[in-house]
């Protein structure tokens, strides 16, 4: 039936309602704005005083946790904030978002600038937010204080983060960090590329080749080497952020065996893009780490449903359209970050609902080129 805007919905009619690994009708019944009961259609009768929202065959199923998203609001809003970030992930089915500490000015790495982002959020939110702190050389007595303030965990960078604001740490300010989250029971974030590339291939700033081999595998490599050396000293929960390349796996599950807390989330553009496809000039694709080939996007893709990767996410880093450089088409010079936080679109995209349990697998996604 149809309802106006703003009223109280008793319950949720849908012929697909995935329950558990299934797709099935069903009636989602609500009750102090919780999920109190998930009826068959046949079985649910329906109170006079019952709002029943029928939506038909439209899926009904759990909002979408997306734990790595930059708003970049306050500072860089022109290039998005909550108001329009937190919309887009509704319509795309992402309930719950998690705010990276930059690209906003001033990056959430004090107590002070956390309160300033809240300040700034307040009011425009259609969804829930959760915020990442960060951890920069310098900050670490900041880091408790923001804990107790509410901050989800911190983000560092093995390299540099590609904003001026938020520097990247050596290792003596990892030290430092995690013995400062020690016993804490908060989770340490890592964008996990060093700089230990060396190698010239082609010059040509507008063929992706020339950036791909800018950014190979082994930087990702030889940074998780040393994420997971850490994580074993401190026993502190790491996390490694949007793995693009498959060869660092098997150091992960090395490191979870001999007793590692560490995690590790790959995003939907490397699961469903690959290099060979990738035109000349086609900036709208630089992200950092690189979109590698089409080997690699298959063997991330069987990591994922062996379990060796925990979650998929979008890596959401809008910019204005001037700094992706689509006029010169050169890749050396854009800025490297796609925007995707609607990407949940199930009438839109071709989906295999029945094999979506504890995570949502993406076989067959194509992204459209409309990034």
């Amino acid at each position: 039936q149809n309802m106006e805007l703003g009223s109280t919905v008793s319950a949720v009619r849908s012929t697909r309602v995935l329950v558990g690994d299934q797709v099935r009708p069903a009636v989602v019944v609500i009750k102090d704005g919780k999920i109190h009961e998930i009826a068959s259609s046949c079985s649910f009768s329906e109170d006079v005083a019952c709002q029943v929202l029928d939506v038909g065959d439209s899926v009904v199923m759990p909002g979408v946790v997306d734990c790595h998203v930059h708003v970049n609001e306050p500072g860089r809003t022109s290039w998005e904030g909550f108001w329009t970030a937190t919309r887009a992930a509704a319509a795309g089915g992402v309930t719950t978002i998690v705010d990276m500490p930059l690209n906003s000015i001033p990056p959430t790495t004090t107590l002070d600038n956390f309160h300033e982002k809240l300040r700034e959020a307040t009011g425009k939110c259609f969804v829930d937010v959760a915020f990442w702190g960060g951890v920069v050389p310098g900050n670490q007595l900041h880091l408790r204080p923001m804990i107790q303030a509410g901050v989800a965990g911190f983000k560092c960078f093995l390299i540099h983060s590609g904003v001026d604001e938020f520097p990247h740490v050596n290792d003596s300010d990892l030290h430092t960090a995690m013995k400062q989250l020690q016993g804490t029971g908060s989770v340490l974030l890592f964008h996990a590329e060093r700089d230990v590339w060396e190698g010239k291939g082609e010059t040509d700033p507008c063929q992706y080749s020339t950036f791909l081999r800018s950014r190979p595998d082994v930087m990702e490599t030889e940074a998780i080497r040393v994420v997971t050396e850490l994580c074993l000293q401190y026993q502190v929960r790491c996390h490694i952020v949007h793995l693009s390349s498959a060869k660092p796996l098997k150091l992960i599950e090395e490191a979870r065996q001999a007793g590692a807390p560490l995690t590790v989330e790959t995003t939907h553009h490397y699961l469903s893009l690959c290099a060979e496809d990738i035109p000349a000039g086609a900036t709208q694709f630089k992200c950092c780490p690189p979109i590698r080939g089409s080997v690699n996007r298959e063997q991330l893709w069987s990591a994922l449903k062996a379990g060796q990767i925990d979650m998929v996410v979008s890596d959401h880093s809008p910019c204005t359209t001037n700094l992706k450089k689509l006029d010169s088409g050169d890749f050396t010079q854009a800025w490297g970050g796609i925007s995707s936080l609607h990407w949940v679109r199930f009438q839109s995209l071709p989906m295999t609902l029945n094999r979506i349990s504890k995570k949502i697998w993406m076989d067959g996604l194509q992204m459209n080129s409309n990034l």
